[in-house]
């Protein structure tokens, strides 16, 4: 495992780069990250695209205007304050699904598009159906695409405390290391769910950056242990969501609270602040999953308040923030919050087995601002992911 990053990088990608007067996070100072899990697993929609949706995204890459380049060569790009060329695009696949290697494999290599796996160990161990093996993984590893760590267990693991968590990060760490040789120093949290706690200890155990699953722009000021992705399924993998996600670009803020995304009040108070503010923030749209309607009040210095009608149900809730740039692309940042309940702790992997889960997904027939699952076209956060 390589020696942590500094803490310029741990709570600022690329901070050592001096900002050019007037400027902000530029796209060759950013990257789009892309999160999938499955393809072609049409009876698992929440977490599959469809090939059609898969050929559709590959077409789109590769037509011009984009840099897809492996996820360690953006990080490595932003850590050293090396400019990205425009449009750079990271893509990553959570779970190891043995679609990864019969569907999306043959595609993205033909394409000339570089992916990331994050691996969950003890499923490969224990040989759960629908999950690559060990012989499959090597494959990949040995053609050059690149392994991360996705815990052992894939549990909810703000739920348990750091020795139980430790233990469950240094088994995958070594499990990869023994079958693959790899020293897989990428993380992706399972369902994208952390704490303060849980941030602290990926950081300490040497990891040199850390992903959740809420939308996103990865920049120079990102925290390299909660960087963004934006998730691709059946309901959110459509061109149009597609086109604008893989051309977006990021809305730089600090001082975000709530710290931890696990809520101890419900709901939260969401204050933030934008990194040299544009004169249209005024304009910034906010949108709540859930049914939760959002009110934005933007003051002085880019501050930016976000208060919300209702709680928030138990479980996954997100905030997507956009705002139109001069050029005409959209800035976004998000937030995605975890509600306690009495339930037990999901274990993996419990996945919807019939198609119609996917309406808990769909956009749903609502133009109501402020709410994410509203298909609005003034801001493109409310199409979810």
């Amino acid at each position: 495992m390589s020696a942590r990053p500094p803490a310029t990088f741990a709570r600022g990608l690329l901070a050592a780069l001096a900002l050019a007067a007037g400027g902000e996070a530029f796209a060759a100072d950013s990257a789009v990250v892309l999160q999938y899990h499955r393809f072609g697993e049409d009876e698992l929609p929440t977490t599959s695209v469809t090939l059609d949706q898969l050929e559709a995204h590959i077409d789109h890459l590769a037509s011009g205007g984009y840099a897809v380049l492996p996820l360690p060569e953006i990080l490595a790009a932003l850590r050293a304050g090396r400019p990205l060329p425009e449009r750079a695009v990271a893509i990553t696949i959570d779970d190891a699904a043995r679609s990864v290697v019969d569907e999306a494999w043959p595609r993205f290599e033909a394409a000339g598009l570089p992916f990331t796996v994050f691996v969950s160990t003890d499923a490969v161990d224990q040989g759960h159906a629908g999950v690559m093996r060990w012989d499959e993984l090597r494959r990949l590893a040995a053609s050059g695409v690149t392994i991360g760590n996705h815990g052992a267990a894939h549990g909810q693991m703000w739920r348990d405390d750091d020795d139980a968590n430790r233990a469950d990060l240094l088994r995958a760490r070594r499990r990869l290391e023994a079958e693959l040789g790899v020293d897989a120093d990428l993380f992706a949290y399972p369902y994208g769910e952390w704490n303060e706690a849980l941030r602290r200890l990926v950081a300490e155990l040497g990891f040199s950056a850390a992903f959740g699953q809420q939308s996103g722009v990865v920049h120079r000021h990102s925290d390299a242990y909660t960087l963004p992705r934006f998730p691709l399924n059946e309901a959110y993998g459509g061109m149009e969501r597609f086109a604008l996600i893989v051309d977006a670009l990021p809305l730089a803020v600090a001082a975000v609270t709530p710290a931890d995304p696990v809520l101890a009040e419900n709901p939260p108070t969401v204050d933030f602040t934008v990194r040299l503010p544009p004169p249209n923030l005024s304009a910034l749209g906010c949108y709540a999953s859930g049914g939760v309607t959002a009110r934005v009040e933007s003051g002085s210095g880019g501050a930016v308040a976000v208060r919300f009608d209702r709680p928030f149900p138990p479980g996954r809730s997100r905030l997507n923030c956009t705002l139109q740039d001069e050029s005409g692309r959209w800035r976004w940042f998000s937030l995605q919050f975890v509600v306690p309940d009495r339930r037990a702790p999901v274990a993996c992997p419990v996945l919807p087995s019939v198609r119609s889960a996917a309406s808990a997904y769909r956009p749903k027939p609502s133009a109501a601002r402020g709410r994410a699952d509203a298909p609005g076209r003034s801001h493109p956060g409310c199409f979810g992911g």
